[in-house]
């Protein structure tokens, strides 16, 4: 079986501070979201795009996570006892 799933990423950023919101689109229409942000130390020069970069980053590892907590809660369903997938 062949899929095709699709992750889009809207990144809000400022001179700041930045917020990604990932979501994982799977054929069936079910979703998966993720969320990150990063927020610029004060003593540094502003650079946008490395907080949209890290904003980004951190959205796509929550959805990672969250995709493995949902799959090891499939499997434990499936096995009828806990799973409990590594990173």
């Amino acid at each position: 079986m062949n899929e095709t799933w699709k992750i889009t990423v809207d990144v809000v950023v400022g001179d700041d501070d930045g917020t990604a919101h990932a979501v994982l689109t799977k054929q069936n229409g079910e979703t998966v979201e993720g969320y990150g942000r990063a927020r610029r130390n004060p003593d540094d020069e502003p650079h946008p795009e490395v907080g949209q970069e890290l904003a980004t980053a951190r959205a796509l590892r929550d959805l990672a996570d969250r995709l493995l907590r949902a799959t090891s809660d499939d499997l434990s369903k499936f096995e009828h006892q806990r799973i409990r997938l590594a990173r």
